[in-house]
């Protein structure tokens, strides 16, 4: 995982904007602690903090085409680039300069301002692209720019602008505040070209419009084997890696499957084409949580199963609560539930990177795009499921994909999420939603149990959800709401919305939480990055709609679906 900042529209170069962007620039460092590189034009400052993970040797950024007039500075990964290495359209007038991933940006781009540079052509350019990245690209030759975010948001990025009418960009919202008057997340699936400036949705599908396959067209047989090939490819492809890397193994579902399937290949690489072996021995997993937590026995039951070399984290309370500070810094948010999530993976992320383990696979996405969460056992309809699992996968990059990606990085540790593949959303997504629905006491995603069954131990294949924050203990949890309840008064409760006008807290839990990131993060555009809705067990505002339990509750936690949760 690597960190990005720009500066655009500069009007006039000065050794003050340079050190600007410089300190701007350190303030991530800890998302790429191997490098750092800087690119100071005319009109434009790009800088890079790199995490190497392909290509350590030569691929330092920021990255320049063969006549220089092109720069490029990429947080992500480009799983298909090999394959855009050998399509003669992209790569006939390019020479590549570097072995990394992200150099055929560069070649898309030129071929595309070879071909007349059409904007409407600009979406074809950057859909070729399979994987995870945010990238801003210069070209010096027409002093134009051109920002891209990945389709569901699994890489950072913020935009922001001052009145001089410079555009800022930033893999964290750190490196903005205080910097420039008004910043915001860059939203996944769009581009920014400053030739037609502007925020454009370049990722668009049917199943987004609820345009989905039918049961005529595809039995469920046929959606588990599509299912369980789709994710194996998927799996395969991100362990594009020249470094060693591992899996997060929580003992749930989505993480078992994914380690399982990693662990098939994990003495293989894909290079040039052809398969050898991996120069590291072993697949390492880890997992995290309290002594005697539910997550903990069975992740240890997975790798035992499926042959890892396997790692217990083990963290008190005490260590936790000493921990959030810093976590909501590294973070930048004060959602409830990601908080709660995000300080043991943060505390197992520093144990991982101690190990000399850069990049992880992990679970993200497998809830949102199958209904995994309790509360999609009230669904009334395939129509209201599927509508949800959409909604809940175009705010992703608020919270999952938030917590995974900036909770591993502030150790300097890439996280990679298979079910969020590209590929693999076209054929999750667009299943018939009745396979996915789980009515009643129906085990939550089916579908996906019955395709990976035979690699997992049965108390893992058909055991219950548990979301991360309650399986790493439920005391964790609990003793957060004592301490929040403690350290917050009713009198600050009664007057939160006078001290908080945007998003005021709901309760103490949240006021506690938003108390410690107004310290470090102070501006209105940094409360306003932050989603703020009512949710049980991680459910959109929609979906309270569900279920008269719901109403009036305010509770993240999957217990608090209590019929349904064992």
């Amino acid at each position: 995982m690597c960190g990005i900042v720009g500066i655009f529209n500069i009007k006039e170069q000065t050794p003050e904007l340079r050190q600007k962007a410089l300190g701007m620039s350190r303030k991530i460092r800890h998302r790429g602690p191997d490098w750092s590189g800087i690119y100071s034009g005319t009109t434009a400052i790009l800088c890079h903090e790199r995490l190497s993970i392909v290509d350590p040797e030569s691929g330092k950024q920021p990255l320049f085409s063969p006549d220089k007039k092109q720069v490029l500075a990429v947080n992500g990964e480009i799983y298909n680039h090999q394959d855009l290495r050998a399509d003669k359209d992209v790569s006939a007038d390019y020479d590549y300069q570097t072995g990394s991933d992200c150099e055929v940006i560069l070649a898309l781009y030129r071929q595309w301002k070879n071909a007349g540079a059409d904007p409407a052509k600009l979406t074809p350019l950057i859909e070729r692209l399979s994987g995870i990245f945010a990238f801003a690209l210069y070209d010096a030759d027409n002093d134009s720019f051109l920002i891209a975010r990945d389709p569901i948001g699994v890489i950072p990025l913020y935009i922001g602008y001052d009145p001089d009418g410079r555009v800022y960009v930033a893999s964290e919202l750190k490196a903005l505040e205080g910097q420039c008057d008004h910043y915001e997340p860059f939203l996944p699936g769009h581009y920014y070209w400053s030739g037609d400036p502007g925020m454009k949705r370049y990722y668009k599908r049917d199943w987004m419009d609820n345009k989905t396959r039918t049961e005529s067209d595809l039995s469920y047989g046929q959606a588990v084997e599509e299912i369980r090939q789709s994710l194996m490819g998927a799996v395969r492809r991100q362990l594009m890696s020249d470094v060693p890397y591992g899996v997060l193994l929580s003992g749930g579902l989505d993480s078992s499957v994914i380690s399982a399937i990693a662990e098939r290949y994990a003495d293989k690489r894909i290079e040039d084409g052809s398969v050898t072996k991996a120069w590291w021995p072993r697949l390492h997993s880890f997992a995290v949580g309290l002594k005697g937590a539910p997550d903990l026995a069975k992740a240890k039951l997975v790798a035992d199963h499926i042959g890892t070399v396997h790692h217990e984290i083990n963290y008190t309370i005490q260590e936790g609560l000493d921990a959030i500070r810093d976590v909501i810094y590294f973070i930048e948010t004060y959602d409830v539930t990601t908080v709660r999530a995000s300080t043991p993976m943060y505390l197992l992320a520093r144990v991982i990177k101690s190990m000399g383990i850069k990049m992880v696979l992990s679970g993200e996405g497998a809830d949102e795009i199958f209904g995994g969460y309790l509360y999609f056992h009230k669904a009334p309809t395939a129509e209201e499921f599927h509508k949800e699992t959409v909604r809940k996968l175009s705010k992703l990059y608020m919270y999952d994909c938030l917590r995974a990606n900036k909770s591993l990085a502030a150790w300097g540790v890439e996280g990679r999420v298979p079910f969020l593949d590209k590929e693999f959303l076209d054929v999750a997504m667009s299943m018939p939603p009745k396979y996915k629905m789980c009515p009643g006491k129906t085990i939550e995603k089916k579908v996906v149990r019955d395709a990976f069954s035979d690699m997992l131990p049965e108390a893992v294949a058909w055991r219950q959800k548990e979301q991360f924050s309650d399986g790493v203990g439920y005391s964790w949890i609990d003793t957060l709401k004592q301490i929040t309840a403690s350290a917050v008064s009713d009198e600050q409760m009664a007057h939160a919305a006078e001290r908080f006008p945007i998003n005021p807290p709901r309760n103490k839990e949240e006021y506690y939480y938003r108390s410690i990131f107004a310290e470090h993060f102070p501006s209105d555009s940094a409360a306003r990055s932050v989603p703020s809705v009512p949710s049980v067990a991680c459910s959109t505002a929609e979906a309270l709609a569900w279920d008269e339990a719901f109403k009036n509750m305010n509770e993240p936690s999957g217990r608090a679906v209590k019929d349904v949760h064992e």
